[in-house]
């Protein structure tokens, strides 16, 4: 960890230099401005410079036989022609054309810039660059699905910002970022998120900072779940590629029907696609700083990878910070904006222009615990979490079965693979045996218990077939007033829900034009009275259990251990409620349904559930 403090340290003293106008140098031209720690809006947004450039890149991913160069539109104080350099807050997206960004889908048009980047920190002395990722838009090669050229396109963004690329104007004259101070800030949500952490594992020199929201960090695990692949209408590769397309059908025919073929769905193992995917497997050469935002109800991008993200770094010593929302697939200016805009200001001011600002000495984590409860926490998962391991025991005849950390005698627990039951009949009606699930609750809680980290079911048992799914489900069971994610119907009409409803009103962050404002629509969480929440998700193909590299079948009756990994959670369980774990097969809208309808047989007595929790066993009381 030395070494980035003494890195920043120098970067402030340096950068407070010119901010000061202390340099002689720099003191007849206009500068930023600092006052309490952060830099001021004092550059007019209205005369900023616009253009766009074409960055060669070192791939060649439409194989035309010279590099791809990409579309890179940016915007910059005037000042900047006059000698000023500044840093760059850069976002590459495949999103600009097809989709457009933020809960308003703003889009690329008209030589306007989405998001309030530009309007809120072109005034405070930073430039803003934003890429159309390789394939997409204005940008040559092709669509690659987080693979190398797309990386590689992106990177040679941040190597042009250093002067390390070569770029073009649209006439074909070479243009460079001699304004460009060379520090360099990724940011974005989902596929850009994930670009961003692709970029970072490069260990591109001048990327100082990368902001992440909702990003994958593995697309193996975007796909897939313990070698499953997830279900229509889940998007397919080639699908997502259909998408964000921007190039002519015939360009990138190769490129589209290598993702047809290469992701291997019929087995759902990990091969060598997804390793040249899998940014966690490169996380030792992140050299950049890491704001890492995502909800922990985001089921588009899975908890799991912020986990491993985030472990990985921390075993890097990569400085980092991490926001942990209740909502869903969702950014923080549409969930907490105004603190999220301080802490994103605070740190960019500090990674980039480094402003000692203090925002590395406070805690670690800033976690929503319940709708709008907030809490900062000085480490994540919290130091206090320990594993805990608690018993499936049988229970009544007619009633489900127990969680304790005391002893459990010899007993079995059996049910049948059910393609077509959905996740609310998996959980609901705990008190009910169903043949399509096992259910174990804990006694009512005399004491909130909280957990932080990932949990694992370790089961033992037999199936009759070669092969089942295995779905396990840690849930809340209790009333309480919750946020609101996935399937919900508002007056007869279904629709997916990532936890927040926009209202009327705005708020504006940042300078306006009449083409180009800086006002956005306000949100708000959707919240509502529940009787339970499917607190997080785990799944395994049976074929799987050993590797996900190669499928080995099952002998009907023999009895294997299988490990399910439940996805990472930080939650607090009330009191007065129950843990409860549900095992079941197939879960059609998360994992691939099985037609087999094979019959599982659980040894009780030998299969266990893991629990992170804060303050250890002592806490559950049972």
């Amino acid at each position: 960890m030395r070494r980035w403090i003494a890195g920043a340290t120098v970067a402030a003293l340096a950068s407070m230099a010119t901010l000061l106008g202390t340099s002689p140098a720099t003191a007849a031209r206009p500068g930023p401005a600092v006052r309490l720690g952060m830099t001021q809006p004092v550059f007019s947004y209205a005369d900023a410079i616009r253009e766009t450039v074409y960055v060669e890149s070192g791939a060649d991913g439409d194989r035309d036989g010279r590099p791809d160069r990409i579309a890179a539109d940016v915007i910059r104080p005037r000042a900047t022609a006059l000698g000023l350099r500044v840093p760059v807050i850069f976002e590459s997206s495949p999103y600009y054309a097809c989709c457009g960004r933020g809960n308003e889908n703003e889009k690329k048009q008209d030589g306007t810039f989405p998001l309030y980047y530009d309007n809120y920190f072109v005034p405070r002395g930073y430039a803003v660059v934003l890429a159309d990722l390789a394939g997409t838009r204005a940008s040559e090669g092709c669509v690659d699905l987080g693979g190398p050229s797309e990386i590689q396109g992106a990177k040679a963004v941040v190597d042009w910002l250093n002067g390390r690329a070569r770029a073009y104007r649209a006439d074909g004259s070479p243009v460079a970022a001699a304004w460009s101070t060379g520090r360099v800030g990724m940011i974005g949500k989902s596929w850009d998120a994930a670009t961003a952490n692709g970029v970072a594992t490069t260990g591109v020199a001048g990327l100082r900072t990368v902001v992440p929201v909702g990003g994958p960090s593995s697309w193996y695990e975007y796909h897939r779940d313990g070698g499953l692949p997830i279900q229509p209408p889940w998007p397919r590769p080639a699908q997502m590629f259909g998408q964000v397309n921007g190039r002519p059908a015939e360009t990138c025919a190769a490129a589209r029907a290598e993702l047809e073929t290469a992701p291997d769905d019929a087995t759902g193992n990990y091969n060598d696609f997804w390793a040249a995917r899998d940014y966690v497997r490169s996380a030792d050469r992140v050299r950049a700083a890491v704001l890492l935002v995502h909800g922990l109800n985001d089921w588009n991008v899975d908890p799991e990878h912020f986990g491993a993200w985030w472990e990985a770094l921390g075993r890097n010593a990569v400085p980092r910070k991490i926001w942990l929302s209740q909502v869903g697939h969702a950014e923080p200016f549409d969930f907490r904006r105004a603190e999220w805009m301080t802490t994103l200001h605070r740190w960019f001011d500090f990674w980039l222009y480094g402003i000692p600002n203090g925002i590395m000495s406070e805690p670690i984590a800033d976690v929503e615990h319940a709708p709008g409860q907030w809490k900062r926490h000085q480490s994540w998962p919290d130091r206090q979490a320990a594993p805990v391991t608690v018993r499936l025991g049988a229970g009544a005849p007619d009633g489900p079965g127990v969680l304790t950390t005391g002893p459990v005698g010899a007993a079995t627990g059996t049910f049948t693979d059910d393609p077509a039951q959905r996740e609310t009949a998996m959980v609901e009606n705990e008190q009910t045996v169903t043949p399509g699930r096992l259910v174990f609750l804990s006694p009512a809680l005399t004491q909130p218990v909280r957990i932080s980290g990932t949990s694992y079911a370790h089961l033992t048992g037999r199936v009759n077939d070669t092969d089942t799914n295995l779905a396990v489900k840690l849930v809340d069971y209790g009333p309480a007033n919750r946020v609101v994610t996935g399937l919900v119907v508002d007056n007869g009409v279904p629709s997916w829900s990532e936890g927040l409803v926009t209202l009327d009103t705005e708020t504006c962050w940042g300078a306006s034009t009449p083409a180009d404002d800086a006002c956005y629509r306000e949100t708000a969480e959707r919240t509502a009275d529940t009787p339970y929440d499917v607190v997080t998700r785990g799944w395994l193909d049976a074929k799987n259990r050993d590797s996900l590299l190669a499928e080995t079948p099952l002998v009907p009756g023999e009895t294997y251990n299988f490990t399910v990994r439940v996805q990472v959670d930080d939650h607090i369980f009330p009191a007065g409620h129950r843990i409860g774990v549900v095992v079941a097969g197939s879960d059609p809208f998360w994992t691939r349904p099985d037609t087999n309808r094979a019959q599982v047989t659980l040894d009780l007595a030998a299969s266990t559930f893991r629990l992170p929790v804060v303050g250890g066993a002592a806490t559950l009381g049972f």
